[in-house]
């Protein structure tokens, strides 16, 4: 498949100096979005924070959703897509917003969540197989990680004393939770027991000056053997860690862009999510079994 063209964000959003999952973060160079899927007719779905495009089976590329900054993306299993819009009223107020959309298949758009202030904080895109989501509680001593069944029940999952800078989480089908902390990967149980799979996973090069300090190892994904996979946004790297913590470099994207997000399709291909240094997106695949 030919690379898809480049879509740079409005210049709106090049301003948003805020990490989505830490209020109060200092100003940062870019915050690229993680979210890219793919729907059970093998139709992917990205984010460039400005809105949600669509890539057909057959290479056709459309907007799916307009007018959204979300950085993340989820699919159920009837093929609803669903992803937030953030936005910030200005320096008069200095208050921010969001609500929470979801696209159904046949392309009509309603809110999950309506329009509100502040961030989210009760609703998660990170998911397992079962429906159950994931969130971490920052301002809780210590940082705790929640869980809300697909029946709505909400539980502590696991709380985390160690915790620094808990960032971006996937959610295997077992509902196996990983967090990157720091340039760290971890995991938890469905126990709650919390393990480090790999240490260091990340830096920053002189080739990704655009790279915050806090977005050097951004979105995660996991495959059916149990391996996950980090976007190092830092060094332009796909890392994947096998379940014994060995790290290898699975992918490598060329200067201007980088890896920020990514998924395993059904038939073993890596789909990766690459912003450039002037905060352009797009969608690329990477033939073959990477595991």
């Amino acid at each position: 498949m030919a690379e898809e063209p480049a879509v740079s964000r409005p210049r709106v959003f090049g301003r948003v100096a805020l990490s989505l999952l830490l209020a109060g973060a200092a100003p940062l160079v870019a915050h690229p979005g993680v979210g890219i899927v793919m729907d059970q007719r093998g139709s992917v779905f990205y984010t460039d924070l400005a809105r949600v495009w669509k890539i057909a089976p057959d290479g056709r590329k459309t907007v799916a959703v307009s007018n959204v900054h979300t950085h993340e993306l989820w699919l159920d299993r009837e093929g609803n897509l669903y992803g937030e819009h953030l936005w910030y009223e200005g320096d008069a107020t200095k208050q921010w917003g969001h609500r929470v959309w979801r696209r159904a298949p046949d392309g009509t758009v309603t809110d999950v969540l309506p329009a509100r202030r502040g961030f989210r904080s009760d609703y998660s895109f990170v998911r397992d197989a079962g429906g159950a989501s994931y969130w971490v509680e920052r301002e809780s001593k210590p940082p705790r990680f929640r869980k809300r069944s697909a029946d709505g029940v909400v539980s502590t999952l696991a709380e985390c004393a160690s915790c620094r800078d808990v960032r971006w989480m996937t959610a295997a089908a077992d509902g196996t939770v990983f967090y990157v902390d720091g340039t760290n990967l971890y995991e938890i149980s469905p126990a709650g027991a919390i393990r480090l799979r790999a240490a260091r996973l990340g830096r920053r090069t002189a080739t990704h000056p655009q790279a915050g300090d806090r977005h050097v190892v951004m979105g995660l994904w996991t495959d059916r053997a149990r391996g996950v996979y980090a976007a190092i946004y830092g060094a332009g790297e796909v890392k994947r860690i096998a379940p014994d913590g060995r790290v290898r470099v699975v992918a490598r994207s060329r200067f201007p862009w980088s890896p920020s997000g990514g998924m395993i399709a059904p038939n073993g291909d890596l789909w990766i999510l690459e912003y450039s240094v002037t905060n352009a997106a797009r969608a690329r695949r990477v033939e073959g079994r990477p595991e």
